[in-house]
């Protein structure tokens, strides 16, 4: 594991970092060699796991970056919030601040994580946590394919598993468990 990677991804500002992150649609994610999960309800955190499956960039947005916008469905976005209120994954203790959103009397949202989201076989899609702030609230429109990963998601199956049965996405059982 890239160590620099881990230190800025972990510390963030703290460690004198500029945590601003920019990655294209569909582009092979590499900020981090490895995954840890965090477990929301029971607050169970720092399993780490080298991901058997290939990663795909989604919604990793800065400002001065192009960005696909257009209307999404509904669903889409009552989906994305509920699997954000299920899974953690790769927690921060720097935050990455919505850069997008105009400088005034109100902070703009901030994100410290990230998603996973099962595509294709062997194939996940890592999304920001800040992905459901960039599609309401400035007009993101992330790649069809992951629309419709993000649709296909079943919550409920996913809420009811608690560690140390974790199911893919965040600890699918060829990953290579690890210890830090």
């Amino acid at each position: 594991m890239a160590t620099r990677a881990r230190a800025r991804a972990v510390f963030g500002a703290a460690a004198g970092d500029d945590v601003r992150v920019f990655y294209e649609d569909l582009s092979a994610y590499d900020y981090l060699d490895d995954d840890t999960f965090t477990d929301l309800e029971s607050g169970f955190y720092g399993l780490w796991y080298r991901p058997a499956y290939t990663r795909l960039n989604v919604g990793w947005l800065e400002a001065g970056k192009p960005y696909a916008t257009g209307p999404v469905p509904e669903a889409f976005v009552e989906k994305l919030k509920a699997v954000q209120r299920v899974q953690w994954m790769n927690v921060c203790l720097g935050v990455h601040e919505c850069d997008l959103c105009p400088t005034g009397d109100e902070p703009p949202p901030e994100g410290n994580g990230e998603l996973r989201i099962p595509g294709a076989p062997g194939t996940a899609y890592a999304a920001p946590f800040l992905v459901t702030h960039y599609v309401t609230a400035h007009g993101y429109r992330p790649p069809q394919a992951f629309i419709e990963a993000v649709l296909a998601v079943d919550v409920d199956a996913w809420a009811s598993v608690r560690w140390p049965d974790v199911p893919f996405p965040w600890v699918p059982g060829d990953a290579e468990r690890m210890v830090e």
